[in-house]
């Protein structure tokens, strides 16, 4: 049986293990959770980060910040907006939750685990009392798709005319499209842009 629960430093080295899982070389290590990250979001935000348990094993993971409603606004690049993997800009006073990660074990994806970890980040909105949850997702099937403008590519996934195998999953789940924003993080399969997604109570 599935359990979910908030992230404890027992189950840091599992969120790591799983890091490596979800992304298999040749993804670079160096962008994956490792310990001391985890360490820093618990001690700055212990109550956004949650883990999903299948008997002892870390089968997915879910980690959170708090931002401001001024730096949501500014559609601000992954580093600026976040800190790095450290998640230094964390702030405690922010009124919207980002969500930065949700990684599945291969072997339990397609349960719905997901969608119940992202139920879990509007109960957090909802019980803080905050104006959103919002995200800056990739868009992988980008480049594959030969256009150029990645704009363009994500407002036709929003509109069900095209696909892709992050934007369209999320857009099912309840959350509001609001463009992209160009330069995002250094990701050439998202043209280096990311799609603007957010999800009010």
């Amino acid at each position: 049986m599935i359990r979910y629960q908030h992230l404890t430093r027992e189950f840091v080295p599992g969120v790591v293990a799983l890091q490596r899982t979800c992304f298999p070389e040749p993804f670079p290590a160096e962008l994956l959770w490792q310990a001391a990250h985890l360490e820093n979001h618990l001690r700055l935000f212990s109550e956004g980060q949650f883990i999903a348990l299948d008997g002892g094993q870390v089968i997915a993971s879910c980690t959170n910040m708090l931002i401001s409603n001024l730096n949501w606004d500014m559609h601000l690049p992954w580093e600026v907006q976040t800190g790095g993997l450290t998640l230094s800009k964390h702030n405690p006073n922010g009124e919207t939750l980002y969500g930065i990660d949700i990684s599945v074990h291969p072997d339990y994806r397609g349960q719905g685990i997901g969608r119940t970890l992202y139920h879990m980040r509007y109960d957090l909105v909802r019980s803080h009392h905050l104006t959103r949850y919002g995200t800056v997702c990739r868009m992988p099937d980008f480049a594959a798709t030969g256009m150029t403008d990645a704009g363009e590519f994500a407002a036709a996934v929003a509109r069900g005319e095209k696909t892709d195998r992050t934007l369209t999953p999320l857009l099912k789940m309840g959350l509001h499209f609001g463009g992209i924003i160009p330069n995002y993080m250094a990701d050439a399969e998202s043209g280096n842009a990311g799609a603007i997604l957010s999800w009010q109570p």
